[in-house]
């Protein structure tokens, strides 16, 4: 088995590896051995990977509703694609969907409608008038039936 400092040296060269090293001495229960520091920033790193692939995914959901209920101009021509996009990303959501991220996203419900507004007047180039405050509440927008 490698030691704090080799394991601390490994982490900067092959994480992946480091990882493995790290995962075995966790089985053994060798908790002494550990590189704690860099095994901390690690698992910060995947809750926060997890945020933001469910806000992303979220996000991509609220600009898909947005454009299809409210760009008419586009909605002829693109209303079936918003709407399987729409679907699939509701898929992909409810596959990582935890407790705790499903409490981030209602949390942070509002500043993801932010974002996603900002990308749709950009892509409208202004010229839809959007509701500035969310419309949609997370059960909604979760709900592969509602709005498809």
């Amino acid at each position: 088995m490698l030691t704090v400092t080799a394991l601390q040296q490994l982490y900067e060269i092959d994480d992946y590896q480091w990882l493995e090293e790290t995962v075995k001495l966790l089985k053994n229960k060798q908790v002494n051995d550990l590189d704690l520091d860099n095994l901390i920033e690690e698992l910060e790193d995947l809750g926060r990977e997890k945020k933001n692939a469910v806000a992303s995914l979220l996000d991509q959901i609220i600009r898909h509703l947005l454009l299809l209920q409210y760009w008419r101009e586009e909605q002829e021509y693109n209303a079936n694609h918003w709407q399987g996009e729409i679907y699939t990303f509701r898929v992909q959501l409810k596959r990582k969907l935890t407790t705790n991220l499903r409490n981030y996203l209602e949390v942070e419900l509002n500043n993801i409608y932010q974002d996603a507004l900002g990308f749709v007047k950009i892509k409208t180039q202004n010229k839809v008038k959007f509701p500035s405050e969310c419309p949609y509440s997370l059960e909604q927008l979760l709900d592969k039936e509602w709005y498809s």
